[in-house]
């Protein structure tokens, strides 16, 4: 559940400049280059904004595959053996120093499942490309896997992702 006030949308014309989650490719990112993958549909933009509208967070989301030889073999033998699989790409997240630490990265990963569970194509699995060791064992945390050829580039089935939350 989101606290009151705090509401997730797609980026429209919301104020950038003032974002800084403290990590200057994710900022100069949002800031500069966001808008024009968006235009290119090379990924949408979601943002969590305050009870001000304030921008506190933002995750990139775009369609991807997984190679199935990447997937661990005891989740891989229950697929259906196509070269790779459908995927949804967080491509970036980013929230805001003044909100860090409060889970609010967390919930918008929330938010990525919900949508993936919505779309008409079928999404099997999330994937990130976490940048740093502080981002893997962020998304460890949630219950990201690594995937066998990419040591940055984790992944959850999406039915793992809906289970722990309604569970």
């Amino acid at each position: 559940m989101i606290a009151t006030g705090f509401h997730i949308e797609l980026l429209g014309g919301q104020e950038r400049s003032a974002f800084c989650s403290g990590v200057d490719v994710l900022d100069r990112y949002f800031r500069e280059q966001v808008t024009q993958d968006i235009r290119r549909r090379v990924s949408n933009c979601f943002v969590l904004l305050d009870p001000e509208n304030k921008i506190a967070g933002y995750y990139t989301f775009a369609a991807a595959s997984i190679p199935l030889l990447d997937l661990p073999d005891s989740l891989a033998r229950r697929l259906p053996r196509y070269p790779s699989l459908p995927a949804g790409l967080i491509g970036r997240l980013a929230i805001d120093s003044r909100y860090q630490r409060q889970g609010w990265g967390a919930l918008l990963v929330v938010d990525a499942v919900a949508r993936a569970l919505r779309a008409e194509p079928a999404i099997y699995a999330l994937i990130v490309d976490a940048k740093d060791d502080q981002a893997i064992a962020f998304y460890r945390r949630l219950g990201f896997h690594r995937l066998a050829s990419q040591a940055k580039r984790l992944f959850i089935p999406v039915s793992e992702m809906a289970k722990r939350i309604s569970g």
